[in-house]
């Protein structure tokens, strides 16, 4: 399955953002997403969540998260308001809502996803948060960042559930260059997730495991072509996924966690 398909001609769903239980609704709404005539896509009314995902929610709210290692790291989510965040203007977006003190990105036709409104280092940063499917099979976490004067996104979840790898490395997307990875990502599972950007090099870890480790000083970083340009500078989406979001921090590094292997 491809992650990034399109159709034409169909109608737009206007985002909406919500804050429900534990959590406070940010000051400013995002202006709706304008129709784009060749990127159209169909969306239904975007479905109440059931007892079940709220329980869901609720009890994956309250498992402890994975202690971060090193020192300076800034929160971005204070886990009550959404303030700092917008929601992507992504044409068939579903809700995005804070339940229990967590960022929902409900289910998309094909993208649900949030920016950071505030200032981000373009370079020798370290971003971590911890990242959950909770319904659907596809990538749970589109991570775009900023690399120099160029753009990357972190993949996880992707091409039906199971690829992980940084989408572009020389017009190569994350299926299909040296950092692809596939794994079983469980649905209803919290997964810490770490990405280190560096002046030549990219860093990945899933919970304690570093699965990404690319020297990119001859390598062309982008975005694939599409939707995704939307999450520039940094930006957090899903994929036809709702997927729960906590603990988002970053950090200014001066250089790679570790040896290139």
């Amino acid at each position: 399955m491809n992650n990034f398909a399109f159709s034409a001609g169909q109608a737009f769903w206007v985002p909406v953002l919500i804050c429900t239980a534990g959590c406070s609704s940010p000051t400013a709404q995002p202006t709706p997403a304008p129709p784009v005539s060749h990127e159209s896509h169909t969306n239904s009314t975007p479905a109440k969540k059931a007892g079940t995902t709220v329980s869901l929610l609720h009890e994956a709210a309250a498992k402890p998260s994975l202690p971060l290692e090193g020192g300076d790291w800034q929160t971005m989510f204070d886990g009550k308001t959404l303030t700092g965040w917008r929601m992507t203007e992504f044409a068939g977006a579903g809700e995005v809502q804070c339940e229990a003190g967590l960022i929902v990105l409900n289910t998309g036709s094909p993208f649900t996803g949030i920016n950071w409104t505030n200032d981000f280092p373009k370079m020798n940063f370290e971003v971590a948060l911890d990242a959950m499917r909770v319904t659907g099979s596809d990538f749970f976490c589109g991570l775009t960042v900023p690399a120099g004067d160029s753009f990357c996104s972190l993949i996880v979840g992707g091409w039906g559930g199971s690829l992980l790898g940084i989408s572009s490395l020389d017009r190569m997307d994350a299926s299909e260059n040296e950092t692809t990875k596939y794994m079983n990502f469980e649905q209803g599972k919290w997964y810490r997730l770490r990405l280190r950007i560096t002046e030549k090099r990219i860093e990945v870890w899933v919970d304690a495991e570093k699965l990404v480790n690319v020297d990119t000083s001859e390598k062309k970083l982008s975005l694939r072509p599409g939707d995704i340009e939307l999450s520039k500078p940094f930006g957090i989406a899903a994929w036809q996924t709702t997927s729960a979001l906590r603990g988002i921090k970053m950090r200014r590094v001066d250089g790679p966690a570790g040896p290139l292997k």
